[in-house]
This record gives structure tokens, sequence and C-alpha cells, in this order.
């Protein structure tokens, strides 16, 4: 299981460093698209800490079936 902790800082600060992250001739697409995927990555974080998963075995089944 992933052990690592949830990211830090409020939702603003994080949102505010990933935009920091973009070039600068990033376009608003690409911006609500790194928030996007991190809203993704966090959500699906926050499953694995409940213990919300899913096994590769099971995926592979219901993608076959």
């Amino acid at each position: 299981m992933y052990n690592s902790p949830m990211p830090t800082g409020t939702e603003k600060q994080r949102a505010i460093e990933a935009l920091g992250g973009l070039p600068e001739d990033a376009t608003l697409a690409d911006a609500i698209e790194r928030l996007c995927f991190m809203a993704k990555v966090e959500e699906g974080l926050r499953q694995s800490e409940a213990a919300r998963v899913v096994s590769h075995e099971e995926v592979k089944k219901q993608l076959l079936a």
C-alpha cells in the first residue's frame, strides 16, 4: 500500500504551486489540465488510504468481460 502522506498545504497553496511550475507560454487549457490531473491523483490517494481499491487482476477480469 502507498504509505506517503497526503500533500501538505491548503488546496489553494498546492494549486498556486502547480500553476507556478507551468511554462510562461502555458495556456488556460494547460492550467486546467494540470489542476484536473492533481485533483484526480489526490482523490486516488484518498481512496487508496481508505483501502477503496480494486486489484490488478479484478480490473483485468472487468476489462475482458
